[in-house]
């Protein structure tokens, strides 16, 4: 190759770098799937994948999950944490395909699920016989539905569950970035002249000494970290206050809205919610944004959800497959 043209090609390598990785969302939700249990031709059964800097969380694994992460362009060698809500059909049937194909795609290492303790139980004796080739690790981490502790935790984010009230054992999931360093002040490492090898540790929270032996607070050199993104997610469950504390200011939250103002009745039986009672729970806890999904086959349209829910929680969105929920860039 010419060296003009090796020039131009390292070039190119670099933007491509800089562009896919450099301005990858620091937070974001991708709606794979937000149809209830009865198939229709307009929704997926529920799946979504969290991706906290660059690492991917899938969150329930619906039947057709792993060609829409295809569809996503999600890289499936990315995807560590499987977490199931509770184990109705329609939020784990798509969980065997999409670890078989895992393991296609060389996937490495190991895959936690995240689930109820009958899980294992129940999926283990069909993923030894399906996916018993597959170069990774399955391990399952059983969950309490009614704790509240951390499930998942490292450097980017913590995972905590939500009691929700269903038919069976079922929780939600609290998606909590990690807080991020303080922001240096330029005036003040001016002033001071902080030496560059320095500054990591004021901004993770150190004083400065000076050559003189002054000792400058943190708080005069830095401002505030950034605040965390903050994501809920909520199906299935029927109305319920018990969860607001645990959703509370939330930048997002998901919350199934399976039914309309006709159907209440109807939805307390089958233990789901009505889009205006999640818009409730939405306008009580304060949170950023609603997203309302988990739509029952019945509608058609789901605008009549959207208006039903805008009327008390103007900032609420219709999930669709496909969907991009950008918390921080």
């Amino acid at each position: 190759m010419h060296p003009k043209g090796c020039t131009f090609f390292f070039l190119f390598i670099t933007f491509a770098i800089h562009y896919n990785y450099g301005h990858m969302p620091r937070f974001e939700i991708d709606i794979l799937g937000c149809g209830a249990a009865k198939p229709s031709l307009r929704h997926l059964p529920t799946a979504q994948v969290v991706n906290v800097r660059d690492k991917l969380f899938m969150i329930d694994c619906g039947e057709g999950a792993q060609i829409s992460l295809c569809r996503a362009r999600h890289n499936m060698t990315r995807l560590g944490h499987i977490f199931l809500s509770h184990l109705h059909g329609d939020h784990c049937f798509g969980l065997f395909g999409l670890l078989s194909t895992m393991g296609l795609s060389g996937h490495t290492g190991e895959v936690v699920i995240h689930a109820h303790p009958d899980a294992e139980r129940l999926f283990r004796p069909m993923l030894d016989y399906f996916c018993r080739e597959n170069p990774f690790d399955i391990r399952f981490n059983a969950i309490s539905p009614s704790s509240t502790e951390a499930i998942y935790s490292d450097r980017s984010v913590t995972v905590r569950a939500i009691p929700l009230k269903h038919r069976i054992p079922t929780c939600g999931f609290l998606f909590e970035e990690a807080e991020g360093e303080r922001h240096l002040r330029g005036d003040m490492v001016e002033f001071y002249n902080i030496p560059t090898y320095r500054r990591a540790g004021i901004k993770q929270g150190e004083d400065f000494i000076t050559p003189e032996g002054k000792v400058v607070p943190n708080s005069m050199l830095t401002l505030p970290p950034t605040p965390a993104a903050r994501y809920a997610y909520c199906s299935d469950t029927m109305y319920t206050t018990r969860i607001v504390p645990y959703i509370e200011g939330v930048d997002a939250l998901y919350h199934e809205a399976t039914y309309g103002d006709q159907e209440e009745a109807w939805a307390s039986k089958r233990f789901h919610s009505t889009a205006r009672q999640a818009a409730t729970l939405a306008k009580q806890a304060q949170v950023g944004k609603l997203i309302i999904g988990h739509f029952s086959s019945r509608y058609k349209d789901e605008k009549i959800l959207l208006a039903q829910a805008q009327e008390v929680f103007p900032n609420t969105s219709l999930a669709h497959e496909g969907m991009k929920i950008i918390l921080k860039k």
